[in-house]
């Protein structure tokens, strides 16, 4: 028991270690070098994380895990060397290209993270219409959850309303999600196929969105600490260099990337049940669950999620406050447009919706 609990602790230490590597070095070369060499650096790190994954996906091996420690330091001492003096015309025209299909690929993780959270508050609600079934005890909790959510919810938009409706524009697409938001929540109750769980839940995430929409990286970002010296100051000044590292990975980034990658994370487990049905339950009937395509899509992502957590926050890294307030303006909308056409096409009877099976 001992060695293997030893072998565990190691790899989830190699873990913890990657991905805070990935966390600091990004911002890290984009805050210190340029641009270029973010995108260089990105794009090693995708490549890197496709070989990874593939390896895993044929090895399985957890000593992947630690063998691949290394490797982002060095990239990252690649990409320096590569832009320490001249640059080499095709490594800028590669990290150009790179940069291109990050933009190009915003409305792929609009929807994403926007049918991702669609689908994890819908699974909440369904396993709280599972829960009220199991008595009246927890009938009386669920109600006082989805009561202190909306209060959350409506408290948080509150709150952000002054830097998120800071023009005429942002103030009218604000009144016109919450429009939207509570003509959908009437509708789904009058129609019963919604619960106070999915509204809930639905209700903070827009909450969320609005509020990211206000936050800005110079609210919570000190410029004179963005570019202090790094290099000079790595043994004799620890405190500075903790404070370099501490300023410059953007917290707004880091909230939109915790929550994209969470949502995405349980959308993954949640995809094997879409389109379930009574027949496979009985032995025999083809592949079984495992030979699902759903279940297949799991796995991809479950074995390529380094990749897509590196590609997720190169493109959060790169865009600007403007931009990332239009993105997320739209995902706000198009998540409620989802939610619509999910309300209008489903069942009457909630039960019977075959997506949202047990």
């Amino acid at each position: 028991m001992a060695p293997w609990f030893l072998w565990h602790a190691l790899s989830s230490t190699a873990r913890l270690s990657t991905v805070t590597q990935i966390l600091i070095f990004l911002p890290l070369t984009l805050s210190t070098l340029s641009k270029s060499a973010f995108l260089l650096l990105s794009l090693l790190l995708f490549v890197h994380a496709l070989i990874h994954g593939t390896l895993a996906l044929l090895w399985g091996s957890p000593a992947l895990s630690i063998l691949q420690v290394p490797m982002h330091p060095f990239l990252l001492l690649v990409c320096f060397n590569a832009f320490s003096e001249s640059v080499h015309p095709w490594i800028t025209t590669t990290a150009s290209w790179w940069g291109t299909i990050l933009q190009w690929s915003s409305p792929g993780f609009i929807v994403m993270e926007g049918v991702s959270s669609l689908l994890v508050a819908q699974r909440l609600g369904q396993v709280g219409k599972e829960l009220v079934d199991e008595g009246e005890v927890y009938q009386f909790g669920l109600l006082v959850g989805a009561a202190a959510a909306y209060v959350a919810s409506a408290w948080w938009i509150v709150v952000s309303y002054p830097a998120t409706a800071d023009s005429p524009l942002s103030s009218t697409l604000l009144g016109v999600a919450m429009t939207t938001l509570c003509f959908l929540i009437f509708i789904g109750f009058a129609l019963r196929r919604t619960n106070v769980i999915e509204t809930s839940c639905m209700a903070l995430i827009v909450a969320y969105n609005v509020w990211l929409c206000g936050v800005d990286d110079a609210l919570v970002l000190d410029p004179t600490l963005s570019y202090s010296p790094l290099i000079s100051n790595i043994l004799p000044h620890l405190q500075t260099l903790m404070n370099f590292l501490s300023n410059t990975v953007p917290k707004p980034v880091l909230f939109a990337l915790v929550y994209r990658l969470v949502v995405l994370h349980f959308a993954s487990r949640i995809l094997p049940n879409i389109g379930a049905d009574t027949w496979e339950d009985e032995s025999g009937v083809d592949d079984g669950w495992e030979g699902r395509p759903t279940s297949r899509l799991t796995r991809l992502l479950l074995t390529y999620r380094q990749a897509i957590f590196v590609t997720v926050y190169s493109h959060l890294l790169m865009l600007d406050h403007s931009s990332q307030v239009w993105w997320r303006w739209m995902n706000i909308f198009f998540t409620l447009a989802l939610w619509s056409v999910e309300l209008l096409v489903s069942n009457e009877d909630d039960g019977t919706k075959t997506w949202k099976v047990d």
